[in-house]
């Protein structure tokens, strides 16, 4: 398999992720306004939310191994920027992993934030690739500068993109995963 095909097909996945965040959205939001899509919204939370952070965890995975592709068999360099998504996507492998396997419902919170410093990163990763003006010798290395865009599909995907799709993928489903229940003290119970 060519790296150009592996790069097609990592890109393809990252616009399924964004076209079913774009989804949920339009589910979660319009069900306030109307029955119809409200009784969407239900069905798809009932089904998608038993296996959410198991979706996550498999959807943190599949990150991770294309990132670890990108820089082993397709040799690009990651540059700062990169090696930051990449400390904030590996972990939630492990995080959600465990999640899904134990039930351990409390573990939850952690990995959002961890996937919102994650896609904050490559948000900002993705100013520098389209403003390169932007980017510093302190975040930066200028012997390997973020603002090189070594992927672009369909016009607008590149690496960073791939990633803030995945994070905000996994944050989707940790959404519809629900909130943690706190645990009720003997003070608080009646």
């Amino acid at each position: 398999m060519t790296t150009d095909t592996v790069i097609l097909f990592l890109a393809l996945l990252a616009v399924l992720a964004e076209v079913l965040v774009v989804a949920t959205l339009v589910l979660a939001v319009g069900s306030r306004w109307s029955g119809s899509l409200a009784r969407a919204w239900t069905q798809v939370r009932a089904e998608v939310r038993p296996q959410a952070t198991g979706l996550a965890a498999a959807v943190a995975a599949v990150c991770t191994a294309g990132s670890i592709y990108l820089s082993e068999g397709a040799h690009f360099v990651p540059c700062r920027l990169c090696m930051l998504q990449r400390f904030a996507m590996y972990p939630l492998v492990v995080l959600l992993g465990v999640a899904a396997v134990t039930g351990w419902d409390h573990i939850r919170p952690a990995a959002a934030a961890l996937a919102g410093v994650g896609a904050l990163t490559s948000v900002y990763h993705l100013l520098i690739e389209n403003y390169p003006s932007l980017e510093s010798t302190t975040s930066c290395d200028p012997d390997n500068p973020c603002s090189i865009i070594w992927v672009e599909r369909f016009g607008y995907l590149t690496i960073p993109g791939m990633a803030l799709s995945g994070f905000l993928l996994i944050l989707t489903l940790l959404a519809i995963a629900g909130p943690v229940d706190r645990p009720t003290t003997a003070q608080e119970a009646p």
